[in-house]
């Protein structure tokens, strides 16, 4: 019986750990659209972005 139960953590854990990286690279994005969303014109030109692309790509959520 526990030997039964106890198939069940590997595949429970993989989960677990790729929600976590997925959670993960969403705050990662979020923060860097959040940075993007401030910059001025003169640094997005440097990027290669106008100001409403840049709007464009801060309001995604994934």
């Amino acid at each position: 019986m526990l030997s039964h139960s106890l198939r069940h953590i590997g595949p429970l854990r993989a989960k677990r750990v790729g929600l976590r990286a997925h959670v993960t690279k969403w705050l990662e994005m979020r923060q860097t659209r959040a940075a993007l969303a401030r910059l001025d014109p003169h640094l997005l030109r440097d990027i290669g972005l106008d100001s409403a692309r840049a709007t464009a790509e801060a309001r995604r959520t994934f």
